[in-house]
């Protein structure tokens, strides 16, 4: 999964196969702005902060949220060094023309010390995972070999599950999370994730390839489709406090969306722009709809001990 989608990432358009909520509407990124800046003075306005995105795609988000906080928080938007996580050469050209200030790494290694925002929208489900199949004889793991997906007998996840069952786990996801909330709890900040997943621990066969907006052989050409799985918010939680740091959530991103003003925002554009009132009304819909991306997405923050609710995810 890790090898097929570094070679997709490194030769293909990914948006030709998949929108993701930035390139939906524009009130996505200006939202992620706004509650930048106010983590920002909760913080205590360090200066200067990181604000770093992992998977930034073609840039989109971060250019909306840098835009909306230079309108609203210039303060922030000073204060502000941009970093970016990102592999794909092909994908850095793209973000450098909307974001050409950005500083690019390989993966968090790399990022400065000292208080950070990290935003990390659709990243967790491309991460590799492991998948487990409880059969009549016990557990088995399933992976590709010779083109081809095999099953070893294995020790499996540690839990009673009916045969047929499927579990999946992602190391890499828990290392990478563990390390982002190492990172805030030692040197401040807040983490914001936007992922599909789910909240009840990985079971089920969540593991997909997209093409062209359809769902894919994953093994017919390998590297030419987007290759996904569902997060595992439990997990994420567990390996956050595992850190000593704060997590939040996670909660549905149409009431994220919601409490943080996507319909006052989409109302005050429709109001600008009569003439595309109703693709931005569709475009909201569906980013908070629950029957479109409002409820399979999720919002987690990871923030540093003893740090205030964050925006949105006030009980």
């Amino acid at each position: 999964m890790s090898a097929a989608n570094n070679a997709y990432y490194a030769t293909h358009d990914p948006f030709s196969d998949f929108t993701t909520a930035p390139e939906i509407a524009q009130v996505f990124g200006e939202i992620l702005g706004a509650w930048s800046a106010v983590i920002w003075q909760l913080m205590g306005a360090p200066v200067p902060v990181a604000l770093v995105e992992a998977g930034p795609g073609r840039g989109t988000l971060m250019q909306d949220a840098l835009r909306l906080a230079r309108r609203v928080a210039p303060d922030f938007a000073s204060a502000i060094d941009v970093h970016f996580i990102e592999t794909s050469a092909r994908l850095r050209a793209e973000q450098s023309r909307r974001v050409p200030d950005a500083v690019w790494h390989e993966g968090l290694d790399s990022l400065p010390r000292g208080p950070s925002i990290l935003l990390a929208n659709e990243f967790l489900d491309a991460l590799p995972i492991r998948q487990f199949v409880r059969r009549q004889a016990g557990w088995v793991e399933r992976f590709v070999r010779d083109g081809r997906f095999v099953e070893v007998p294995s020790g499996g996840p540690e839990r009673d599950a009916a045969v047929g069952s499927v579990v999946e786990v992602s190391e890499v996801a828990g290392a990478w999370i563990a390390a982002v909330a190492r990172r805030i709890a030692l040197d401040g900040g807040a983490a914001l994730i936007l992922d599909y997943g789910t909240t009840q621990g990985r079971c089920g066969d969540s593991f997909q390839a997209l093409h062209a907006g359809k769902p894919a052989n994953p093994l017919a050409d390998p590297g030419s489709a987007d290759l996904t799985a569902h997060v595992d918010f439990a997990a994420m939680a567990k390996a956050v406090r595992a850190q000593g740091a704060m997590v939040w959530g996670p909660i549905p991103q149409g009431i994220w969306l919601g409490r943080l003003g996507l319909w006052e925002r989409t109302a005050a554009l429709n109001a600008a722009n009569p003439q595309q009132s109703h693709a931005l009304q569709l475009a909201a819909m569906r980013l908070a709809s629950p029957s479109r991306m409002g409820e399979l997405f999720k919002a987690v923050c990871v923030t540093q001990p003893g740090f205030p609710a964050p925006p949105g995810f006030e009980v």
